[in-house]
């Protein structure tokens, strides 16, 4: 039971991380690149990608990730977010900002990747 209680509050103690991700197929080089506040919740995607209810913004990387199965695919983390300890520290902005930076830089969209432009 202590050891549980252990656990329990390390978990706890564990910092939430945060930033940018892609998922590549790389059997035809496309990307996706997505933000999450937490990087745990990657885990769900994957999930409902492999289970075939990934959200609406995913149509194409689901059809691809039926077609091919989930070994087709690499999942990276291509930026964390450093958290300000600043009174205006706006995390939903920032996280946008460097979305948008990956997005220019990358260019995932078309034949090349799976997001759709805004």
């Amino acid at each position: 039971m202590e050891r549980k209680r252990h656990l329990k509050q390390m978990y706890k103690e564990t910092p939430i991380e945060g930033g940018i991700f892609q998922i590549k197929n790389n059997e035809n080089g496309k990307l996706f690149v997505g933000s999450t506040r937490n990087f745990k919740t990657i885990n769900g995607l994957k999930f409902s990608l492999e289970a075939g209810t990934a959200p609406p913004t995913t149509t194409e990387l689901q059809k691809d990730w039926s077609h091919f199965g989930a070994s087709a695919f690499s999942i990276d983390i291509l930026e964390t977010l450093k958290k300000k300890d600043e009174p205006y520290f706006n995390e939903k902005e920032a996280l946008q900002e460097l979305e948008n930076k990956w997005l220019d830089q990358l260019q995932p969209y078309g034949e090349r990747g799976y997001n759709r432009k805004k």
